[in-house]
């Protein structure tokens, strides 16, 4: 039996890799992984990436779409000319899925009809997310394969990597998960602290947005491109609104009006829309 981990990088699938590792040997796991361009992927969760590995001493096992080291979520939906297909972000397709399910095929190939009794796949879903655990079991169950879902599954983990001594990357400590800076599936919040903290970033996605010619965002059910949140942006930024998602989506917001007031935007930015 083969038990791949779907290894991204964020604590929980370094906690699912220690837990599947203990309990199967980690001489039958692997770690499977998709670089991600280091301009958008932090330093340090390839740091944690590479500590829980040689922790267990499995080595990482790379997916990675062709380009990877050049190009980032914003360069492979301007060649596709779309950020989403359907409601899903089109660089996760591009970046991990595709790859991955590359990468499965051949080195698990499955005959038609039938399904793998010798390779489960391992994800870091929590027991909160029903809807994303049963969506991605069911894909892959079409494609002949067994999942399991530990966070979700199992009775008695560990609650952190620091259990076994691994400090979690430090972008927890401003980003909600270990994803890209610019995160396409990310809200107005997430935006505002790219705006604040990584105005390199926030100045590509805007030229993406200009590219493909739509938003990023939706707003109240609308688009709302970038451009158009900077006055807003650049207004909270001065009145000091703390540039974290660590505050839950609702209060953030309520502050953030609160503090803005109904002043004119210029009026407090001191500067003219952008």
């Amino acid at each position: 039996m083969q038990h791949i981990v779907c290894y991204s990088g964020g604590e929980t699938s370094g906690i699912v890799a220690v837990e599947v590792a203990a309990r199967y040997g980690p001489e039958n796991v692997i770690l499977i992984n998709h670089d991600i361009n280091p301009w958008v992927e932090h330093w340090d969760i390839k740091r944690f990436k590479a500590e829980v590995a040689d922790y267990l001493g499995i080595p990482i096992t790379y997916a990675n779409m062709a380009g990877w080291d050049q190009k980032d979520q914003f360069d492979v939906c301007m060649e596709a000319k779309a950020f989403k297909v359907g409601v899903h972000p089109l660089c996760t397709n591009r970046l991990k899925t595709a790859p991955f399910h590359k990468w499965l095929a051949e080195t698990y190939p499955v005959e038609p009809g039938s399904c793998r009794d010798d390779v489960t796949i391992y994800y870091g879903f929590e027991a909160g997310e029903t809807a994303r655990v049963e969506r991605r079991r069911i894909i892959l169950r079409a494609k002949g394969y067994q999942t399991c879902f530990p966070l979700a599954e199992w009775p008695d983990l560990i609650s952190s990597t620091m259990d076994v001594g691994i400090e979690p990357p430090v972008t927890y400590e401003i980003w909600k998960h270990a994803n890209c800076a610019g995160c396409l599936r990310a809200g107005q919040q997430h935006w505002y602290v790219v705006y604040c903290r990584r105005p390199d970033v926030w100045v590509k996605a805007k030229h993406a947005e200009d590219v493909i010619g739509y938003s990023i965002l939706r707003v109240n059910n609308k688009p709302m491109f970038l451009r158009e949140l900077e006055p807003k942006f650049a207004a909270m930024q001065k009145l000091g609104i703390q540039a974290d998602e660590k505050t839950k989506p609702a209060t953030f917001w309520a502050q953030a009006k609160k503090l803005l007031g109904t002043r004119p935007l210029e009026d407090i930015s001191g500067c003219s829309a952008i």
